[in-house]
């Protein structure tokens, strides 16, 4: 396992987020409570891959892994947090409201 592999899991775990981040040709873009639907996709929050990553790295290093060989604590997966961090701060995420089941 390295980097890459964990990036790719990251990208992964996109398709399954509950957060609404706009995309910037959308109208919506930057207002944090759109007044219509749009067609933006729903991505993972950035707390919740930084909390997952966090916890990865931790559990890494107490089962024998090194710090050095820590495939959770390389410069890409901290460059890759901090994108998806500054694309969702831009455009305002929004939480995904389920709708309660009767």
């Amino acid at each position: 396992c390295n980097f890459n592999h964990v990036l790719d899991f990251l990208r992964y775990l996109d398709q399954f987020g509950k957060t609404k981040v706009h995309s910037q040709d959308c109208i919506f873009f930057g207002q944090p409570t759109p007044p219509a639907p749009c067609a933006c996709p729903l991505k993972q929050a950035w707390g919740s891959l930084d909390a997952l990553i966090g916890r990865l790295r931790a559990a890494y290093e107490e089962n024998g892994g090194s710090l050095e060989t820590n495939p959770f604590a390389g410069g890409a997966i901290r460059v890759y947090l901090r994108e998806v961090k500054d694309s969702q701060q831009k455009a305002r995420g929004i939480p995904y409201k389920k709708k309660k089941k009767k």
